[in-house]
């Protein structure tokens, strides 16, 4: 074979030129069958490094649309048309809208849709096969439809190929290439733009990933931030209300906080209603918001034990990440209240504490009592009513938190609960208290009161009377009630478990019995004659041995020291006991 024929081999002459060289008919078939397969090759080896391209694009996707741009481009190139277009299928509906072009010119066709089964695109999808027409106009095996027809004849298009995007058995969208002639597509050529469309759902896929796992990564920052920001709140030492309004702000609803019992809390916003039992319950049992009504309710919850309630208004519907967000809202309000009680139980249990040394032991050291009680807000110097309290209602340490929140000082003391009270304050009015404090008992609460008193023994003794005039109110049948054991006064006294008489015999005739002391007077000696005589002037004289004038002006001294009701019937009644005892203590 001469020099020149091997030239034209190489460059592709036809078999026309071969012959007209004088290439021998067996050489030149060879010489064809070797340049198509060259041809075929070098086809081949564009196609493969087109392919080889669009995966490095994947693997360095940062813009999912010049990725896909560019598999459009390199599906237009190598099928050598004129146009190549990829659409997309909508979600959540039953069509398909333009998601990038290459080559297109018309406007109507970049912004065409089709329903499923339309033209030869809808059918692509609907069936997730491969089509091709050499002349779409013409072909009866599409549905033909105006706005399709219309945009295809806008872009003046004639032959088209379309290949399905799959991700599994799912079409996500179709790969195009066309062209303004008539023309067929080969095997190849489907194949090859089936291998783009491959690509290109890979592509699509990545980015949904990117996109799911950048807004999961948005929503732990979101909910990190959020569970930093409200720790941050109760560790700082906010209250209640502050941590609702944290919640509000990033949920974007109104926030109220309810206890156990179904009291508020705290809020921000419009105040939601109380949540029902069944609502929180089933938040309870599930360890789930619960949405009722339009108001999403979070049970707050201690292990096992329910503290109370959050609720969020104004979010009926609520995205699950937000859902979760609400509900660890729910966890650190547990947190918040956790720590306030663990704070109020460390403050009643240190001035419980105070009070069982105050009533225990007052002489023992009255300076540190002091101190320790000056450390807790409380002057003992200033007078206090002390209030001992029962009720069969519910437990001690119950009725104590209930009365702490009106009191100085509370805590139990034998088995009692004590409260020292201002005596300004209404709680000091033991009537008064005991109706305060039914309804968070549960039931009656008897009530019984001594003082003012200040200092140590001062308050010890108020409490030692008080005591007493709970019992005597007790035996009389008074549960529920409220007095002093001035009020009871000498029945206090027969009633009380272990008498103390001389407190009695002071509270009733203390002023007349110090007179005599300053004065050197007979006043009690006088008041124990009058009784004798029946009241009786004339013989209350006889028996003191002094002028009848003098006998009245003594009973005026007394009324002046006892106040006016002294010679009233129960007036002497307790004079008269309290004559009686003081001459018994003073026998030898």
């Amino acid at each position: 074979m001469s020099a020149e024929l091997l030239d034209l081999i190489a460059a592709g002459a036809s078999a026309r030129e071969l012959a007209a060289a004088g290439a021998d008919p067996r050489a030149t078939e060879a010489a064809l069958r070797i340049h198509a397969t060259l041809a075929g090759h070098t086809r081949r080896e564009a196609e493969l490094a087109a392919l080889f391209d669009t995966a490095s694009d994947l693997a360095r996707l940062r813009d999912t649309d010049a990725v896909l741009q560019s598999i459009v481009h390199r599906a237009r190139m190598l099928l050598r048309v004129d146009v190549s277009y990829l659409s997309m299928n909508r979600p959540g509906t039953d069509g398909t809208y333009m998601r990038v072009t290459d080559g297109c010119t018309s406007a109507l066709f970049k912004a065409l849709r089709l329903g499923m089964g339309e033209g030869l695109g809808g059918l692509v999808a609907q069936t997730a096969r491969p089509y091709a027409t050499a002349d779409y106009p013409t072909d009866p095996r599409f549905r033909h439809t105006g706005p399709i027809d219309e945009a295809v004849r806008d872009e003046g298009l004639i032959a088209i190929i379309g290949v399905p995007l799959a991700l599994g058995d799912e079409v996500i969208g179709v790969l195009y290439a066309s062209d303004r002639r008539t023309r067929r597509f080969s095997p190849a050529e489907v194949a090859l733009l089936s291998s783009l469309a491959d690509h290109a759902a890979i592509a699509i896929d990545n980015a949904r990933l990117i996109e799911t796992i950048q807004e999961h990564h948005a929503t732990i920052a979101r909910a990190q931030e959020a569970h930093d920001r409200l720790t941050a709140l109760v560790l700082g030492g906010s209250g209640v209300r502050e941590v609702a309004e944290a919640v509000a702000g990033v949920l974007g609803g109104g926030i109220t906080v309810h206890d156990a019992t179904g009291a508020e809390l705290g809020r921000s916003g419009v105040a939601a209603p109380q949540p029902s039992a069944e609502t929180v319950a089933a938040s309870q049992s599930s360890g789930r918001a619960v949405a009722e009504g339009g108001v999403w309710t979070c049970a707050v919850l201690a292990g096992p034990e329910l503290l109370g309630s959050i609720t969020l208004t104004g979010r009926a519907d609520l995205a699950d990440a937000d859902r979760r967000l609400f509900e660890r809202a729910g966890v650190v309000t547990a947190l918040l209240l956790l720590l306030r009680r663990s704070t109020a139980e460390a403050e009643d249990r240190v001035r419980g504490e105070l009070v069982a040394d105050l009533l225990t032991a007052p002489q023992r050291d009255p300076e540190a009592l002091i101190d320790r009680a000056r450390r807790v807000g409380v002057d003992l110097g200033a007078g206090h009513v002390v209030l001992v309290l029962q009720s069969g209602a519910c437990s001690r340490g119950r009725l104590a938190a209930a009365v702490a929140g009106y009191a100085a000082l509370a805590g139990l003391h034998a088995e009692q609960v004590v409260a020292l009270i201002p005596p300004d304050e209404a709680a000091a009015d033991p009537g008064k208290l005991a109706s305060m404090l039914a309804g968070a008992a549960g039931g009656p609460v008897t009530v019984a009161a001594a003082g003012p008193a200040t200092g140590p023994a001062g308050l010890a003794a108020a409490h030692a009377e008080a005591a007493r005039c709970l019992r005597a109110m007790l035996a009389l049948g008074r549960e529920g009630d409220g007095a002093t054991a001035a009020e009871l006064g000498f029945v206090g006294v027969l009633l009380g478990d272990r008498a103390n008489t001389a407190g009695f015999v002071r509270s009733v005739l203390g002023p007349v019995l110090d007179y005599d002391e300053r004065r050197g007077t007979e006043l009690v000696k006088t008041l124990n004659c009058y009784f004798a005589a029946g009241g009786n002037l004339a013989r209350a004289k006889d028996s003191l041995h002094v002028h009848v004038n003098t006998v009245a002006q003594r009973l005026e001294r007394i009324a002046a020291l006892l106040g006016p009701d002294w010679s009233s019937p129960a007036g002497a009644l307790e004079l008269q006991l309290a004559l009686r005892l003081h001459r018994l203590s003073q026998s030898p």
